[in-house]
């Protein structure tokens, strides 16, 4: 349903106000390309790779268990988000299979249209994420 001429008045009114309060959340939404937003997700998650790998290694030398696992952890969850952009970004796991393809030799489909069960777990995972 289209909006009305004053609708649409007030809603470029809220658009101008608000690209002139902050000028640089304007540039962060104006950006068309969700690919942006990945990388900069990918990078967070590199430089929190590396966060970890120094407090695991700061527990291994002080001989601090604690320290050690909380870093491997901090590893751990920094490389499932990058991975997790990673896909993302290039495309893998955007779209469900074609309903064409055929099932591997040796292999039944049991379930008809609901997918296997790691499907439906990424297309939980992936709901929830875009909820954030």
């Amino acid at each position: 349903m289209p909006l009305s001429e004053h609708e649409q008045r007030l809603l470029d009114q809220i658009e101008q106000a608000l690209y002139a309060e902050d000028p640089k959340w304007a540039n962060t939404v104006r950006i068309s390309d969700p690919r942006s937003h990945y990388k900069r997700r990918l990078i967070k998650a590199s430089i929190g790779f590396a966060l970890g790998v120094v407090i695991m290694m700061v527990g291994v030398v002080m001989s601090l268990i604690p320290l050690g696992v909380g870093g491997f952890v901090v590893m751990l969850a920094a490389c499932l988000w990058g991975l997790s952009s990673w896909k993302r970004m290039n495309g893998f796991g955007d779209s469900p299979p074609a309903s064409g393809t055929a099932t591997p030799p040796g292999k039944q489909a049991r379930r008809g249209d609901r997918g296997s069960f790691m499907e439906r777990m990424e297309e939980r995972w992936r709901r929830r994420n875009d909820e954030r």
